[in-house]
């Protein structure tokens, strides 16, 4: 679904405050959950690149941007996603040419073209598929507030311009959980985007990191060319303004709720109003993974990649955290 816009820092909505006893009860359901959950403990180091909101925060080109350092380091590096939108339980490893989104997710599919990826609604036992299939080591693409597996390493990804919204904990609000409590359990924090510095951040004992997201480097050929942009993701909105930012004349962005299933139809319409106006029609990498083979071959996808504002301190403490693989 789409973020409703009550969810914004300054929406000026009583939605918020009408809502708020479903979040207390939301709150109080979470920490029973978590409390008789049991946590097991595998043989591997097990990384969460997670967040704290609802919605798209970037996790996903974090957790590729770490699965491919930990790669040069040495590690064989496998995914592991409960696969939201997908029809498969698991435990099952993700096959790019056989699986659909409907079955696997869209995610699992963006992470299976980096490294090995695994899709389970129980983590534990995903894990220890994940393992027997050649892992030493994993990274859990979200599963933050997911407490059946013992992370070794926590990190907590911040969108920059949506920041925590109107800071209130769900449906009230974006928040899956306290700020407090999350920063609690995570080993550093990485804000993907322009930020005049969060106060929350403040004062932290963990490391901030900053990171953005720019167009990948073979998407010159958008630049001053008319497109017709959609996506369905949690922030549409990035998109949008990454297709500017790469010098792309949108003609009309269209939002739909995230992970979209599109329909012919909605292909169709999108294709006549590409061709009414003599534009490309263009989506996300995570949007084109859900179009049916036909759909694909009318759309371009914008491809993106995520750089760190200094990598290098992200890197030594994965290293000092986990050791280098490079001479094992």
């Amino acid at each position: 679904m789409k973020a409703p816009g009550y969810w914004n820092r300054d929406s000026g909505s009583i939605l918020p405050f009408l809502l708020s006893p479903l979040s207390a009860l939301y709150s109080l359901a979470d920490r029973i959950n978590r409390k008789t959950t049991t946590t097991y403990n595998v043989d591997v180091p097990v990384i969460c690149i997670g967040n704290v909101v609802a919605g798209g925060a970037g996790k996903t080109p974090v957790a590729i941007a770490v699965a491919r350092f930990l790669i040069q380091q040495g590690w064989v590096v496998h995914f592991l996603s409960r696969g939201y939108g997908g029809s498969q339980k698991g435990p099952v490893r993700v096959v790019q040419d056989v699986h659909q989104a409907s079955e696997v997710g869209d995610e699992p599919l963006l992470l299976a073209a980096v490294a090995p990826t695994w899709v389970s609604k129980d983590r534990h036992t995903g894990a220890l598929a994940a393992i027997e299939g050649g892992a030493d080591i994993i990274i859990m693409d979200d599963g933050f507030q997911n407490t059946s597996l013992y992370k070794d390493l926590s990190f907590l990804v911040i969108d920059a311009g949506f920041g925590l919204g109107n800071r209130r904990i769900l449906p009230a609000g974006p928040l899956r959980e306290p700020v407090d409590a999350a920063l609690a359990r995570s080993d550093a924090v990485i804000v993907i985007g322009e930020h005049p510095g969060f106060a929350f951040l403040k004062g932290l004992s963990i490391p901030v990191y900053g990171a953005k997201i720019v167009p990948h480097a073979l998407q010159k050929e958008l630049v001053g060319e008319k497109v017709i942009a959609f996506a369905g993701i949690g922030r549409p909105e990035k998109f949008f303004q990454s297709l500017v930012d790469a010098g792309a004349e949108v003609i009309e962005a269209l939002e739909f709720p995230d992970h979209y299933t599109f329909s012919q139809d909605d292909i169709m319409r999108l294709v006549e109003k590409a061709a009414l106006h003599n534009a490309a029609l263009v989506t996300t990498r995570k949007d084109y993974v859900r179009l049916s083979d036909d759909a694909r071959m009318m759309t371009t996808v914008f491809d993106i990649d995520l750089v760190f504002e200094k990598p290098k301190g992200l890197q030594t403490l994965l290293i000092e955290k986990l050791g280098s693989r490079q001479h094992a």
